[in-house]
């Protein structure tokens, strides 16, 4: 029996919770990104240059060292960890801590993203609205948001991505612990560090098609911007 056909015997969990945890962070980085993105863009040169690299730091560092940091503020030995630990609320060794996890290493993407499409913007059509007596947040939403939505899309697609495929800072925070917080990263180096390279292959397999429809949904949003900017 081959890989594909024995992924149907597989334990789907680390699927379920991958998604579960790509869907949230994905939500989270989307207002959050959007947010950021909008401010910075409205900020002189110099404060610009140094939010743009704090705020993009978890782009380049590898994700072994944002799940350290991590643990350095949430860890439960650590005074806003066990601060938190006391209101039940504890980011290591658990499922939503994952959460955390990917918006950390996924807000990058969709911060640089939608604050390239905020300033290619052409802000005459803002311009024009107000002229029109309307309110800055009916811009935004109306004629802002409308004209950047490729970019955005974009941005938020590989965001998804991003966060379906973290391992490194997920592996520091929450570990992996089976039917509680195991994803398809940390599930395949499992898996390979006990020797069960069948079931490596299986999760390698179900991330690579994952992957590839991201990848192609990503296409398909450049080539819809493509043609919108020819018309």
């Amino acid at each position: 029996m081959n890989a594909l056909s024995q992924i149907g015997t597989a334990d789907w969990f680390p699927l379920f919770n991958s998604l579960r945890i790509a869907a949230l962070a994905s939500v989270i980085v989307f207002f959050l990104g959007i947010g950021c993105a909008r401010l910075v863009a409205r900020l002189p040169k110099a404060v610009k240059g140094l939010l743009d690299v704090i705020l993009t730091l978890p782009m380049v560092l590898p994700p072994t060292v944002c799940g350290y940091f991590l643990l350095m503020v949430v860890g439960i030995r650590r005074p806003l960890g066990a601060l938190l630990d006391q209101a039940g609320i504890r980011f290591v060794m658990t499922w939503y801590g994952g959460v955390l996890a990917a918006v950390i290493v996924s807000f990058p993407l969709m911060y640089r993203t939608a604050r390239g499409a905020f300033e290619a913007f052409d802000e005459t059509l803002a311009y024009s609205g107000q002229t029109l007596g309307l309110s800055d947040i009916y811009i935004f939403w109306r004629i802002r948001m409308p004209a950047c939505r490729q970019g955005i899309l974009a941005g938020f697609v590989l965001a998804f991505a991003r966060a379906l495929g973290e391992y490194g800072a997920t592996s520091m925070l929450v570990g992996y612990t089976p039917g509680k917080t195991a994803t398809i990263s940390t599930t395949v180096y499992q898996l390979y560090r006990t020797g069960d390279d069948a079931g490596a292959l299986r999760w390698v397999l179900v991330n690579l098609a994952i992957s590839a429809v991201v990848l192609l949904a990503v296409n398909l949003l450049e080539v819809k911007q493509k043609k919108a900017v020819v018309r």
